[in-house]
């Protein structure tokens, strides 16, 4: 429980900033693809943060390096609170990215935690504190705009993140040094298990697209919900982030197929939800229930999509845990940042349908390999090991 708290803390730092874009736009007196781009910048430096700080799980003690970027992300949440012009808050925005991988640290420590047989349940476990922190994190951040301002979304989110780094570091156990290697040789070792694995390379396949697909919807939201018809104001637009709940029972029931071997069934319909999500918030771009069914369905089929991965790439090689974790999530936040980047474009260039038009090529893009992919088992999982 305690993991799943943390983890829903400091994944927040990367959403806050979705409801505020287009409040934002007007305090940095920028254009819609400019006021986007700090969405794509996040996600940018979580990608590095991914690649160059995850592995060091499998260097060093996982508690102290989490309880240090748990500190750090404080500092940098404070930081970006104080300041007031565009380009270095874009800075900070990338370096809050950077910072904010903490919950890539300790997913893989509560699968080392897990037994073998309940390994998928665990993970879906800790995911739906990664994944109420996303939807929470919306809805915390324009309720406390509308009241507060945004910049104290930001001082709020220092504050927890400081008081987090304290109680983990009285309650996380400790583990058992670890054989030395260089860091350039951990960091080298993440990218050749990623030519090394088919699976794997699979996997991050599907996760890129899906987190593409995700924050292809979420970036340019605030800016679709703040036009007319619709007209909405910082918290209402926030409570969006609620319909997403749905996504906290598909990563649990997702988990449980998972443990069951029944992972490309999962990949499947996961996929084919993402593809039915904007489909229906395209046939209802001007009606609020509809809209709402769209975010619903397409938290369920990101988060379905996420929770397999995981259950399969954390069977590869269980001595390499976090590299593992660390190829597979620069994947999908490298996707997530392509996302983020082409909505962006799109919504300035064809409005609402344009993003939802890449949302589905992307949906379709996760469907038809998952068609083709074999039902992974403990043999196939030695064999990616030898």
């Amino acid at each position: 429980m305690l993991m799943a708290v943390a983890i829903g803390v400091i994944v927040a730092n990367l959403y806050y900033l979705q409801p505020l874009l287009h409040q934002l736009r007007g305090e940095f007196h920028v254009d819609t693809a400019n006021a986007s781009l700090l969405m794509t910048l996040t996600q940018i430096g979580y990608a590095l943060g991914l690649a160059f700080l995850v592995p060091l799980g499998d260097l060093i003690p996982r508690r102290r390096l989490v309880v240090a970027i748990f500190v750090v992300a404080s500092l940098m949440m404070m930081l970006g609170a104080t300041l007031t012009s565009f380009v270095p808050f874009a800075v900070v925005s990338l370096l809050i990215g950077v910072i904010s991988v903490g919950a890539q640290v300790i997913i893989p420590f509560a699968a080392d935690l897990a037994d073998p047989a309940q390994r998928g349940r665990v993970i879906a476990r800790v995911m739906s504190g990664l994944l109420l922190g996303i939807l929470l994190s919306r809805t915390v951040s324009g309720l406390v705009a509308q009241v507060a301002g945004w910049r104290s979304v930001y001082w709020g989110a220092a504050a927890v993140l400081a008081a987090m780094a304290y109680v983990l570091h009285r309650v996380l156990p400790d583990e058992p040094v670890r054989e030395h290697m260089t860091y350039s040789a951990l960091v080298a070792s993440t990218f050749t298990l990623f030519v090394s694995s088919g699976q794997l390379r699979q996997r991050a396949w599907s996760g890129a697209l899906a987190f593409a697909a995700f924050n292809t919807l979420w970036t340019t939201l605030s800016f679709h919900l703040a036009a007319p018809p619709f007209s909405y104001s910082n918290a209402v637009i926030g409570l969006f982030g609620l319909f997403g709940v749905a996504g906290v029972a598909a990563a649990n029931a997702t988990g449980h197929v998972a443990d069951k071997q029944r992972s490309p069934l999962a990949s499947i319909v996961a996929a084919l939800l993402i593809t039915l999500a904007f489909v229906i918030v395209a046939w209802g771009r001007h009606n609020f229930w509809w809209m709402a069914i769209g975010i619903v369905v397409l938290d369920a089929g990101m988060q379905g999509t996420h929770v397999t991965n995981q259950s399969v790439i954390y069977a590869l090689m269980p001595e390499a845990r976090s590299r593992v974790n660390s190829a597979y999530m620069v994947s999908c936040f490298l996707g997530a940042s392509l996302g983020s980047f082409l909505s962006g474009q799109l919504y300035a260039a064809y409005g609402w349908t344009g993003d939802c038009w890449l949302g589905v090529a992307l949906g379709l893009g996760l469907v038809i390999p998952a068609l083709k992919w074999p039902t992974p088992t403990p043999e196939t999982a030695l064999s990616e090991r030898v």
